[in-house]
């Protein structure tokens, strides 16, 4: 540096020129951004869709627009409500507080509830980034949703499947919102309902409501192909029909984004994959035969219940988490991790892991879980306390989640596309903490409690 440019310097800093003569650094773009989930899509469907005789064109032009991974490590356990709510957050399960699809309820009160609300979560949203930006959202039955403070919210809830859950969800919907859309597209998608006609009528109803409303950040949450991997399996001709008629939604709320914003960024995401699976492991039966477990007197049905407990099991899809009734106990634990070692041993039961207390914390999982166990597919975890249910048998279910996220068979989807995005890039392998503080940087805001970095483009 020349003297004449050092001291225009020290004046410049000494504030003896103005500031104005400096040239101010470029202020980044930002962009709205439409994100859509595919329960249970893997990401090998679209980046070898061609090799699997798949015709997801909608999707194959994303991967080609944008950059993908080649897959996204989930957290403990892979199941849909706690990852949909670390795709929203940043975060793992042990910190934004939704520990599993449904809620802890060893004595069943109440009635098979699931995490349906968003005051279960604990840290800042996506949504409540982009609101505190000052933008405007919108949410078609994204998991844990119901009370969020989202602009126009459809949020997921049922109960029985009975006509009054339509009513539920009208009432606990923005109001007005539904009524308005309705008027357009006909009824909503009862919220049980999780087949294919259920997620057509939802992507109408969020391009109806991209169309009318125009929100910068929109959640939206497709069910159907979850649904069928379960009762058929993974890589079954229905599977992958579903998927295929999955993908034509997915075009058509892209295209209603990029006409409601030419500069959209659009991000599709997956909570997890899957795996094929033939038998079920009862973690209950043996609770019960240890004493730990104490079931009320049959009723005229024959029906049980539990009554009393020490431990019990809150099964998670392909791994199980075991809760005790004192956890200072320190007679109590020994005993459960006697019974749990010698079930390990046996190999009919298939239990590949079994997690204590800090190694529970260290992977981000349950805090509320004594032991955690995981199986090997194709066992999957339960914990049925019907009278008689032996401790393996063969269940009804196809396909199988919830394992723990080293799996590689657990590998969930990421892809993104729009202005910035680099096109034709694959990150590898990623933390699926990173999307969303990679999303609210697109949108100009901030998710400072996320546990991994934003990822740069």
């Amino acid at each position: 540096m020349g003297v004449k440019s050092a001291f225009l310097g020290l004046l410049l800093a000494a504030g003896m020129i103005p500031a104005a003569t400096a040239k101010p650094a470029a202020k980044p773009a930002h962009h709205p951004v439409l994100m859509i989930s595919i329960d249970g899509l893997r990401p090998g469907d679209v980046i070898e869709a061609d090799k699997r005789g798949l015709k997801i064109p909608a999707l194959r032009a994303l991967l080609a627009e944008g950059t993908h991974a080649a897959g996204v490590v989930g957290v403990l356990p892979t199941l849909t409500f706690p990852s949909h709510t670390t795709l929203i957050t940043g975060v793992d399960p042990a910190h934004h507080g939704v520990l599993n699809n449904v809620t802890f309820d060893p004595t069943a009160i109440n009635q098979d509830g699931w995490y349906w609300y968003a005051s279960d979560i604990k840290v800042p949203t996506l949504w409540d980034a982009a609101r505190a930006k000052g933008l405007t959202t919108g949410n078609v039955h994204w998991p844990v949703s119901v009370g969020a403070k989202i602009g126009w919210n459809l949020p997921q809830i049922w109960r029985t499947g009975h006509p009054d859950d339509a009513k539920l969800v009208a009432a606990l919907s923005t109001p007005g919102l539904l009524p308005e859309l309705e008027a357009k597209e006909g009824p909503y998608a009862p919220g049980k309902d999780e087949d294919l006609p259920a997620d057509q009528t939802r992507g109408r109803f969020a391009a109806r409501l991209i169309a009318a409303h125009h929100p910068d950040f929109l959640t939206v949450y497709l069910t159907a192909l979850d649904h069928t991997q379960h009762e058929t399996g993974p890589d079954s001709a229905q599977s992958h029909a579903v998927l295929e008629s999955i993908d034509a939604i997915v075009g058509n709320l892209v295209a209603a984004e990029r006409k409601a914003h030419p500069d959209a960024v659009i991000a599709l995401v997956s909570d997890h994959g899957f795996a094929a699976v033939d038998n079920a492991f009862n973690l209950s039966r043996a609770l019960i035969d240890a004493g730990l477990i104490r079931l009320s007197t049959p009723d005229q049905l024959g029906r049980q219940k539990i009554e009393s407990w020490d431990a019990v099991a809150w099964a998670s899809g392909g791994s199980v988490a075991v809760v005790l009734a004192r956890p200072d106990d320190a007679a109590l634990k020994a005993k459960v991790r006697e019974l749990l070692v010698g079930l390990k041993a046996d190999p009919a039961n298939r239990i590949i892991d079994m997690l204590e207390g800090d190694a529970i914390a260290k992977a981000g999982g349950n805090p509320q879980a004594g032991f955690y166990l995981n199986l090997a597919p194709p066992m999957l975890a339960t914990g049925y306390v019907a009278p008689g249910l032996p401790l393996r048998f063969v269940p009804p279910t196809k396909g199988m989640h919830g394992f723990f996220p080293a799996d590689p068979r657990m590998r969930s989807t990421f892809m993104i596309a729009g202005p910035g995005v680099p096109k034709g890039r694959d990150l590898g392998e990623i933390d699926m903490r990173a999307i969303a503080p990679t999303l609210a940087r697109i949108m100009g805001a901030r998710l400072d409690q996320a546990e991994a970095p934003a990822i740069t483009f």
